[in-house]
């Protein structure tokens, strides 16, 4: 028999890994240049740095004094005309009551220049709060409210929406020769208004931007007309609305009302 030749295993040389070598003078040039210009810049700033010497406030000042402003940002000043962080001026300022808007400068070489935008009420939110003319709540409690102003009210967090539709449908019953003088939001969803010359409306839960638009095409010129013997419209109807006289009696109409309401059986309201 054959012998099998046994096969020899030739042993393979270990592989060799050359590994990049770093040039030391590479690496390190740029981070001495880097640490250089971080120094410099630090060196500079802390030479250049003084302190504020005035503070200069402008702006149509009625409920904001400028010593509110000046204790607002009292521990900012103290860092330095450099060191004072105008974000955090700017952010503490605006956070005053009636501030709207406030812009911060540096202006060379040691002066701190502040300019203030009060805000402007545009409407009585609730008892005593104050709306802007965006419809954001200012004030929570006013000391003094003007009683000029239009009362809106709503459940917490509806000042937005509330404010929106006051000033949408006001916009539009202008032209008419009416105001509003109430726009009220109660818990259940339910709207309701009050014109500049006492008559109510009652708009509902349901429907409500389709009530808007028939009250403000019919019979907003009805109460232009007659506003003297008018108590109420109530719009919570499937069928037209009721007015209200202040007679006492109640006058159901459609909505081809245009002089005399046409009395229509009444359906239930919401």
């Amino acid at each position: 028999m054959a012998r099998k030749q046994a096969k020899r295993r030739v042993k393979k040389a270990p592989r060799q890994i050359k590994l990049p070598t770093l040039n030391l003078r590479r690496l390190v040039a740029p981070v001495v240049a880097l640490a250089v210009i971080v120094s410099t810049y630090q060196l500079s700033t802390m030479a250049l740095d003084r302190q504020i010497e005035s503070l200069e406030i402008s702006g149509p000042f009625q409920r904001v004094t400028a010593l509110q402003i000046e204790e607002a940002i009292s521990d900012e000043i103290e860092k330095g005309f450099l060191g004072a962080d105008l974000g955090t001026m700017r952010r503490q300022v605006s956070q005053l009551e009636w501030v709207d808007q406030a812009l911060v400068a540096r202006r060379w070489p040691d002066r701190i220049q502040v300019t203030v935008t009060e805000q402007v009420p545009a409407a009585i939110w609730g008892e005593r709060g104050l709306l802007n003319t965006r419809g954001d709540l200012f004030v929570h409690s006013a000391r003094h409210v003007p009683q000029e102003l239009p009362r809106l009210q709503g459940p917490e967090g509806s000042s937005s929406d509330v404010a929106r539709r006051y000033l949408a449908i006001r916009e539009q019953l202008i032209p008419l020769g009416l105001d509003l003088r109430e726009v009220a939001l109660d818990a259940r969803g339910a709207w309701e208004m009050t014109l500049s010359n006492g008559v109510g409306v009652r708009l509902g839960r349901r429907d409500v931007d389709e009530r808007t638009d028939l009250f403000l095409d019919i019979v907003a010129d009805i109460i232009t007309g007659r506003a003297a013997d008018i108590e109420y419209v109530d719009m919570r109807y499937g069928n037209g609305f009721t007015i209200g006289w202040k007679s006492g009696v109640e006058t159901p109409a459609g909505e081809n009302e245009k002089g005399d309401a046409e009395m229509l059986a009444s359906r239930g309201t919401d």
